[in-house]
Formats: structure tokens, sequence, C-alpha cells
């Protein structure tokens, strides 16, 4: 693993710090020095990611919360803040995959819902992230959008697709108005990740059908496989550091080639 020795002592947010990514990418955060607070709604699952990853005492905060709700936001901003001083590193991942179904079948309290997480959450992890950010003339913001914001799919996932489509542009405006605060902020777009969410979306495309769901999705991929959540943690981190200093307003591709 690569050490960029200026993320030492960095404050590091990441929300969806449950999820395979989320907690593969606060792990290798904390192997970079870094202090962290970790967000998501699930309380129990959060607090076992705390304690798995054994971090000095001082280092790591916990916050359960639903980005879906602005006053959650404003709460695990605030309890950042007031734990370490600042916000350095935002790594603006919650997200939820929703319901396999053609757009006409989908229930519209569930689009609400995963809307409310994936494009209503990001936007606001933003709104309240970047003026701290802004006041020390410096940050980097990693969005989480996905292969599917690139180029879409074939059908079952449109409030899905919707929703990464989304995150793109609320990128690129964000990226040009904090460019002038030297706060950088750019987007990650992972293919297939071998994660439980990819368990969901496999079962729901194909139910019982197991490994060979997988390697009908992993044919997709040039490189012939899954990435490994510790793929994306990696992207991650290098937007994060100083080795990405003149990035901003950029779409990392961590897909094996899938978008060509």
């Amino acid at each position: 693993m690569t050490i960029y020795e200026d993320l030492k002592g960095k404050v590091v947010l990441i929300t969806g710090a449950a999820g395979g990514i989320g907690s593969v990418t606060a792990r290798t955060f904390l192997a970079q020095g870094c202090k962290l607070a970790l967000v998501d709604w699930a309380d129990q699952p959060l607090a076992k990611v705390v304690a798995d990853l054994g971090a000095p005492e001082g280092t790591v905060i916990s916050c359960k919360a639903d980005v879906a709700q602005e006053a959650d936001v404003k709460a695990y901003v605030d309890a950042t803040v007031a734990a370490f001083g600042t916000i350095d590193v935002f790594f603006n991942n919650a997200g939820v995959e929703g319901k396999v179904a053609p757009l006409h079948d989908q229930d519209m309290a569930d689009v609400d819902r995963l809307l409310g997480i994936n494009l209503r959450g990001v936007f606001m992890g933003l709104k309240y992230v970047l003026p701290v950010m802004y006041a020390h003339k410096s940050g980097s913001v990693i969005n989480t959008s996905s292969q599917a914001g690139l180029s879409g799919a074939s059908g079952g996932l449109s409030p899905y697709i919707t929703s990464k489509f989304a995150v793109r542009g609320m990128t690129h405006v964000a990226s040009s108005e904090a460019a002038p605060y030297n706060v950088r902020v750019n987007s990650v777009h992972p293919s297939a990740v071998n994660t439980m969410m990819m368990r969901r979306i496999e079962e729901g495309y194909a139910p019982g059908a197991g490994a060979d769901a997988i390697a009908d999705f992993a044919a997709g991929i040039p490189m012939g496989r899954y990435a490994e959540a510790q793929d994306i943690a990696n992207a991650v981190v290098f937007l994060a550091a100083d080795a990405s200093s003149f990035i901003t307003g950029t779409e990392l591709r961590v897909d094996g080639g899938a978008v060509n």
C-alpha cells in the first residue's frame, strides 16, 4: 500500500462507513495516520467497524445518521468539527442500490428513499462540509458515483442510475465553486464491487443463481473480475492526498475497463 506522508494527522469524514467500501476505506485512511469520523445509519454494524479498526484512543469517532435528513447531516459535520477541529477529507459515500425492477414497476416510496440517500444526502453533505473546508482554504472531497453514472446500464436499476448521474453533475458544479478556496471535488466510478450491495443486485437480477450471476456480471468487465473494496479505497486515498493536488472535477473510473 502506498503511504502518503501528507495525510498523516488529517481528519477524514466518511459516510456509509459500515458498508464494504466505506469500512475498507476507513481502514486504509487509518493506516495513513489519519483521524476518522465514521457515519452510518446502522449503528451496530458501525460500532463493529470501529471496534475492528482497533484505532488509538482519540483518533476515531462514530455518528449514527440518516444522510437523507438535514438535521442529521448538520449533526455529523458539527460532531466532527467538535472532536477534531476541522475536516480535511470528505468521502461522500453513503448510498443504496434500491429495488431491481423495470421503471414502471418501481414503487415511488422506494424511489424517494433512494434519492433521499443517494442524491439529497450527497448534496447536503457538500452543503455542510464545504464551508468548513473553505474556512481553512484546504480540502478534498470524493463523491461516490458509479460506472452506471457514466454509461447507464441495462434495465432494472433506473432510480440508482439516475442518482449516480446526478452525483456527476453535483461534482462538476461543486469543483468549480470550490477551486478558488483550494478545495478539490472529484468523483469515483466503480464497476461491480465484491460487496454485499452487489450480492443483493445479483439476487435481484438472477434469484438463486449465485456464482453463475457473478460470472455473468464479471464477463462484462474487460479485466474479467469484480473490483475489490480495496481497489476503490486506494483510488479514494489517492484523490485525498497531495499526489492529486491538481486534480479536481474529475470522474475517476475504477472499473476494470468496463466503460470505454
